[in-house]
C-alpha cells in the first residue's frame, strides 16, 4: 500500500469506527504510518456487506449508477418484488429526496465528471490491494483472471454497442463469440451468444477471510479491536470524545468514521447532512462448485456468479427499504433459476434450501462516489459511501485518507470525494 512502516514513530491515537473492509484497510494503513490505532464496531469484523459481497474487484464499472436509461424502467421496478432494482413501496417517500439528487446526477456533465472520479479510484485499486495483501501475507486471496459479461441472444449490434461503451471509456475489454466464451469457461450454457471479457479485473474466493487476514495483521502489530456501539462523537479542544454503549467514554487524538451504511447519523453530529442511503443487496451461497475460474455477470439477467472457496456465490439486485426491514428470502432464491440457465450442468438438481441466504447494506450516495477526507471538525475524518465498490476501493481509500491525515500530497485530487460537496 506504499505506506511507510514507521516503527518507533508515535503520531498519537487514532480511533476508527467501523470494521468493514474499508475500515480494516484504513486502520492497518494508519497503524503502519505510526498511529496507535483502536478499531470499534457494533457487531464484529466484517459483519456487514464486507463478508457477503460478490467478491468482485469491479474495475470495469466506470459508469455512475445514475443512468438515464433507468427512467423508463422505474414503474415496473416499483411493483416487481423480484426485479433487479426495487424500491419497497412503504419506503419510497423516505427515499424520495435521495432519488431527486440521483436524477440530477443523470445530467450529462455531472455524469461525465462522476465517471472520471470513479475511474481515478479504479485505476489504483488493484495495485493497492495487491500491496496490502502482500503485507498481510495472503496474496492468494486475490485472483487476477478477469471477469465476463455474457449475453443470451442479443443482436450483435447491441453487444458491439456495449463493447464500444466500455472500450471508449478506457476499459480493457475484448469482444468474444459464444464459442470463445465457452473456451474460457466450458461449463457455461450453449445459449450464450457473446461475451465481454474484462481482462484487468480480479476477484477473491473468500471476502470474509480477506477481512480476517487484514484484521489479524492489524492485531498482530498491536492494534486494538473492541465491539461497541458508538452513540455520539464530541469534539473537545484538541481531543475527540466517543460515547459508546450509552455510557462509556473513549478519548482519542484523531478519529476516522468508516461505518458504511450506518455513517449518516454520526456524520450529522459532525455537522454534515450527507444524503446516504442503504442499498439492500442479496446473495445465495450455494455449495456446488461452478467450475468457473472468474466471475460471470449476466447482461440479460442482471446478476453475477462468483466462484468461491466454499462453493458458488450468486449475487446482485438493488433494493431500497432502509436498515430495519427484514430481508426477503425470495430475493435471494430468485438467483437460482438464472444460475441453472447459465450453468445447467452445475445446478440442474440444486435447491435454494441447499444454500445460504444473505442480505447486506451498501452505503450509497446519489453521485456513486464515496466521501473521503476531512470534516468540518479538526482531527475527524471520513471514508464511507463506497456503494457497490467497497471491496474494490478499500485499499486505495485507505491510502488516500492516510495521506490526507498526514497532510501529504494525495495520490488523487480529493475534491470529487469531499464531504463538503453536499453542503
Amino acid at each position: 500500500m506504499n505506506a511507510a512502516n514507521n516503527c518507533g514513530v508515535n503520531l498519537g491515537e487514532m480511533t476508527v469506527i467501523g470494521s468493514g473492509i474499508v475500515g480494516l484497510a484504513s486502520a492497518l494503513n494508519l497503524q503502519r504510518a505510526g498511529f496507535k490505532v483502536s478499531l470499534l464496531d457494533k457487531e464484529g469484523i466484517a459483519a456487514g456487506a464486507s463478508q457477503g459481497n460478490a467478491g468482485h474487484f469491479a474495475t470495469e464499472q466506470v459508469f455512475p449508477l445514475a443512468n438515464p436509461s433507468l427512467l423508463h424502467q422505474l414503474p415496473w421496478m416499483l411493483i416487481d418484488p423480484l426485479g433487479p432494482f426495487r424500491i419497497r413501496p412503504k419506503y419510497f417517500y423516505r427515499a424520495f429526496p435521495w432519488f431527486m439528487r440521483f436524477l440530477l446526477n443523470m445530467l450529462p456533465e455531472r455524469r461525465a465528471q462522476n465517471s472520471l472520479a470513479i475511474k481515478a479510484l479504479n485505476e489504483h485499486s488493484i495495485k493497492e490491494m495487491k500491496d496490502l495483501l502482500a503485507f498481510c501475507g495472503c496474496k492468494e486471496l486475490l485472483h487476477l483472471n478477469g471477469s465476463l459479461l455474457v449475453f443470451e441472444g442479443n443482436s450483435i449490434k447491441e453487444v458491439e454497442r456495449e463493447w464500444r461503451m466500455y472500450s471508449n471509456a478506457g476499459v480493457d475489454v475484448e469482444l468474444l463469440t459464444g464459442q470463445q466464451v465457452r473456451e474460457l469457461e466450458p461449463s457455461l450454457s450453449e445459449h450464450i451468444s457473446h461475451g465481454l471479457f474484462f481482462t484487468q479485473v480480479g476477484h477473491t474466493p473468500d471476502p470474509y477471510q480477506m477481512c480476517v487476514a487484514i484484521a489479524d495483521k492489524f492485531k498482530a502489530l498491536g492494534g486494538e479491536f473492541k465491539v461497541a456501539k458508538v452513540d455520539a462523537i464530541i469534539e473537545e479542544s484538541q481531543r475527540v470524545t466517543i460515547l459508546i454503549d450509552g455510557e462509556q467514554k473513549i478519548s482519542t487524538t484523531k478519529l476516522l468514521l468508516t461505518a458504511g451504511a450506518w455513517s449518516k447519523p454520526l456524520a450529522k453530529q459532525l455537522g454534515h447532512n450527507v444524503p446516504l442511503e442503504a442499498e439492500r443487496g442479496y446473495h445465495l451461497m450455494m455449495p456446488q462448485d461452478a467450475k468457473l475460474s472468474r466471475p460471470v455477470a449476466s447482461y440479460n439477467r442482471k446478476f453475477i456468479i462468483t466462484p468461491m472457496a466454499k462453493g458458488t456465490r450468486l449475487a446482485g439486485t438493488v433494493e431500497f427499504g432502509g436498515l430495519d426491514a427484514p430481508m426477503s428470502p425470495a430475493r435471494a432464491d430468485c438467483f437460482l433459476p438464472h444460475a441453472k440457465a447459465l450453468l445447467p450442468t452445475v445446478f440442474t438438481n440444486a435447491n435454494a434450501n441447499d444454500g445460504t441466504r444473505w442480505m447486506g447494506f451498501r452505503p450509497s450516495l446519489p453521485d456513486s462516489l464515496p466521501v473521503i477526507g476531512k470534516t468540518k471538525l479538526n482531527n475527524i475524518y471520513v471514508s464511507f459511501g463506497h456503494q457497490h465498490l467497497g471491496l474494490t476501493w478499500s485499499a486505495i481509500s485507505a491510502k488516500l485518507v492516510t495521506e490526507t491525515i498526514l497532510e501529504k500530497e494525495t495520490t488523487l485530487n480529493m475534491l470529487p470525494y469531499s464531504i463538503d460537496r453536499f453542503s
